[in-house]
């Protein structure tokens, strides 16, 4: 049965938004295409007519997660015009961020898979890590424009590499200090 090309826009739009939040939860390698299609409700058989390869829709997963944290951080920003920068900090280097991968950052769920993934992944990586240090640089302290850029690069790795920490330890007292120290750091709290 044909569908129309409204509801294979629809479909299409499903298995991204699906693909986005199983990749952060269980890896590029943790679902195969026909696990990832039922998940998104979809017969594995219609894959191919949405997406040339499996790597194919991991670049526009990636993306597409990685333009959603910039949504997020915007608004983070202007509902905090006094510590735009803290706000986005202590957001990131939550519980809440750390406890639910899927609906969080993908370069920390997923960093090792992206490293070793083809190029329409790491062209999308790359594409969206600008675009995040563009956004945080507004934010970040600094004479220059290239002291402010060298500060949200600097940033966006901490936290980063405080969330995979954060993550991997087993011990959970660890973990919200991990969070916290990275946070403090990072962030002043705000006046």
């Amino acid at each position: 049965m044909k569908v129309s090309r409204e509801q294979a826009a629809q479909n299409r739009e499903r298995i991204v938004e699906t693909a986005a939040r199983v990749f952060r939860e269980k890896g590029f390698d943790g679902i195969g295409v026909a696990d990832l299609m039922k998940t998104a409700g979809l017969t594995h058989g219609g894959f191919y007519g949405h997406f040339a390869s499996k790597e194919a829709l991991l670049g526009e997963a990636v993306g597409r997660a990685l333009g959603g944290a910039g949504d997020g951080w915007q608004a983070r920003m202007a509902a905090h015009p006094d510590d735009p920068l803290g706000a986005v900090v202590r957001s990131y280097l939550s519980p809440a961020h750390r406890d639910n991968p899927g609906a969080g950052c993908a370069i920390s769920a997923l960093g090792a898979d992206i490293s070793r993934a083809g190029p329409a992944v790491r062209d999308a990586v790359t594409e969206r890590a600008r675009a995040q240090f563009e956004l945080l640089a507004r934010a970040a302290p600094g004479d220059t424009d290239e002291q402010r850029r060298q500060h949200a690069i600097a940033t966006y790795a901490a936290m980063i590499g405080g969330l995979v920490l954060a993550r991997a330890v087993s011990d959970a007292a660890l973990s919200e200090e991990i969070l916290a120290a990275v946070a403090g750091t990072l962030a002043a709290p705000p006046a």
